[in-house]
């Protein structure tokens, strides 16, 4: 993975709202602090996690102007700068650049937007005029596109596309996307020891808010291809990550980083809090990770 930009856990880092509903500044620079503490080396700002799709355009410049000062080259910063219009998407990339960010992650068209494949070749190559990387983001389920190997080519052969985060869920599909030798990211939770085996060349991992140190620590197992130990590690992180997968996931990651001390307030509207019930069993569900991520 060492070739690649993007190499390594780049963190989907939620992003802390006060009791109101505000955007927290000051929670996020305490959390930046604690992640890069504790060896994170690269953030994903305003990512789905983050609640890209709830947050104003204004606001999501400010979270990565802010968030990139804070970060000041420590780590890789990758901004989601996903747009229903591609002169948005053109408009919050240059914005991205501004920030220093080094690429941007970028939905293909949604809502009613072209599926067929020359439709999405074109909207990425009008991305690209932002002048950052773009990552490719295939989510299937959630946008109604499904980037296929064949379409991976054509999007990679794009000057300025440069790989895609696959959080469609489906390991045998990812694994096909992997085999075209291109670059391809992890961003299904519950694969990631697996998608790690099969070769992916990073991960976006939202579930990493709760468990820096850990997913860290089997992150660098895997590039040592200690695979005993990523094995290890695994069993620790692979209850907790299956059930994110369940249901309710950005709700599930903001209450399990409360749990664990990386608190980042509760999801915005119309998103709402994990109910108690779910919240007992999230935490029965991590298990010793809130001890190990104390120590």
């Amino acid at each position: 993975m060492s070739d690649f930009p993007f190499s390594g856990l780049n963190l989907a880092i939620a992003t802390p709202f006060d009791a109101q509903g505000r955007i927290d500044l000051g929670r996020l620079e305490q959390n930046i602090e604690r992640y890069i503490a504790a060896g994170i080396r690269g953030f994903v700002l305003s990512s789905g996690t983050g609640m890209h799709a709830y947050l104003s355009a204004d606001e999501s410049k400010s979270l990565v102007k802010k968030g990139a000062k804070i970060i000041n080259g420590r780590a890789k910063i990758i901004v989601q700068t996903s747009a229903l219009l591609v002169e948005d998407v053109v408009e919050r990339t240059r914005h991205a650049k501004d920030c220093s960010a080094d690429g941007v992650m970028v939905l293909p068209p949604f809502f009613e937007g072209p599926t067929d494949d020359r439709g999405i070749v074109d909207f990425y190559t009008e991305a690209a005029k932002g002048g950052l990387p773009i990552i490719g983001y295939n989510v299937p389920q959630a946008v109604g596109v499904a980037i296929t190997p064949s379409l991976l080519r054509e999007l990679c052969a794009i000057p300025g596309f440069c790989t895609v985060k696959d959080s469609g869920g489906d390991l045998g599909k990812q694994a096909s996307l992997i085999r075209t030798g291109l670059p391809v990211m992890n961003g299904a939770d519950h694969l990631v020891a697996y998608a790690l085996y099969a070769g992916c060349s990073g991960l976006i991992w939202g579930g990493a808010n709760f468990a820096p140190r850990t997913t860290v620590a089997l992150v660098e197992a895997a590039a040592s291809k200690d695979w005993a130990d990523v094995r290890k590690i695994w069993a620790s992180l692979e209850h907790v990550m299956s059930l994110l997968w369940e249901g309710d996931y950005v709700q599930s990651v903001y209450a399990a980083a409360d749990l664990v001390g990386y608190g980042a307030g509760s999801p915005r509207k119309p998103l709402r809090a994990l109910p108690a019930d779910r919240v007992a069993t999230l935490r029965r569900a991590l298990g010793t990770l809130v001890e190990r991520e104390a120590a």
